[in-house]
């Protein structure tokens, strides 16, 4: 059996947040088997949490937002990248403001802060999510499915017309060590073109070359590069790991995303939540033959 396992000690990050510009820090705490991931906002008044929830999600533009009475969560998908990655049942992540921290772009500082941490096995069995039967949200021009598989596989395709991006395609096996290797590095991207237009409504204020690759006309602005050829694509499976944590229970499935974004991989969470006919509840480790088998653990 796998069990539920949440962290050893807590651990801050700190920074500024992408659509604020604002400071924002986050402290991942220790949470009760059976608890499940939690936001809590500690600036204010009672400190309101909100549970990690598809049907929490309050907005999809440019990044994933959870929304409570009065109050919000925004840019979640980062952070929540790294949670899964390493099979993190139950958390509190507590904030001084609205937004998770950008940090670099990517889910590096994420993923640091927590192999530091460390992690604790909890006495609660972990269940995961099992598709038994191929499930489609979206349409022929932009689409995300998830068909059946034993353990966790992502096919994306993007494909822009900016001569830098092009149409890129990755398949791969997620873990810990290929999230680590793979895509924890790859930085969320924008075009100078859009920042007025995005900055006038509230969005991409804490944007800079220091946490996004920032494309111009005719390229790559940041004088570094990118740090692996297809970065881009590999960005959008990082987006989707944390878009998928809103499921509530780890997914056993090959998710296929075709030029998909938040807002259709949130209808799809919210599918994959609501189905009665295409989806299973079940715990690795079990004798029947019938049960997926986990692709982290090794051979017997």
């Amino acid at each position: 059996m796998l069990y539920q396992r949440t962290l050893r000690k807590p651990v801050t990050v700190a920074g500024i947040g992408l659509h604020s510009g604002k400071p924002a820090k986050l402290v991942f705490r220790p949470a009760p088997e059976g608890s499940g991931i939690h936001f809590v906002r500690k600036d204010l008044s009672g400190s309101p949490a909100i549970k990690v929830s598809a049907d929490n999600v309050q907005a999809t533009q440019l990044a994933t937002t959870l929304g409570g009475k009065d109050f919000q969560v925004a840019t979640i998908e980062h952070c929540l990248s790294s949670v899964a990655a390493y099979r993190i049942d139950n958390l509190t992540i507590e904030l001084d403001g609205p937004e998770i921290p950008i940090c670099d772009g990517s889910a590096r500082d994420f993923a640091e802060k927590i192999l530091a941490a460390g992690f604790v096995d909890q006495d609660q069995v972990r269940k995961y999510i099992y598709v038994t039967k191929p499930i489609m949200e979206g349409n022929e021009e932009k689409h995300v499915y998830v068909f059946p598989y034993n353990g966790l596989k992502v096919s994306a395709t993007i494909d822009f017309t900016h001569p830098s991006i092009g149409k890129q395609e990755l398949e791969i096996e997620i873990n810990e060590k290929t999230f680590a290797r793979e895509i924890a590095g790859a930085r969320t991207f924008g075009f100078l073109k859009d920042a007025e237009v995005l900055r006038a409504k509230g969005l991409a204020r804490g944007a800079s070359l220091e946490n996004a690759i920032v494309l111009d006309d005719t390229g790559i602005m940041n004088p570094e590069g990118l740090r692996y050829p297809d970065e881009f694509v590999r960005h959008k499976i990082l987006d989707a790991l944390g878009d998928l944590m809103t499921l509530g229970a780890p997914l056993l499935g090959h998710l296929v995303l075709y030029k998909a974004g938040h807002d259709l991989m949130n209808k799809m969470v919210k599918k994959l939540a609501h189905s009665t006919e295409s989806v299973q509840y079940t715990e690795l480790g079990s004798a029947s033959p019938e049960l997926p088998i986990d692709p982290n653990r090794p051979p017997s």
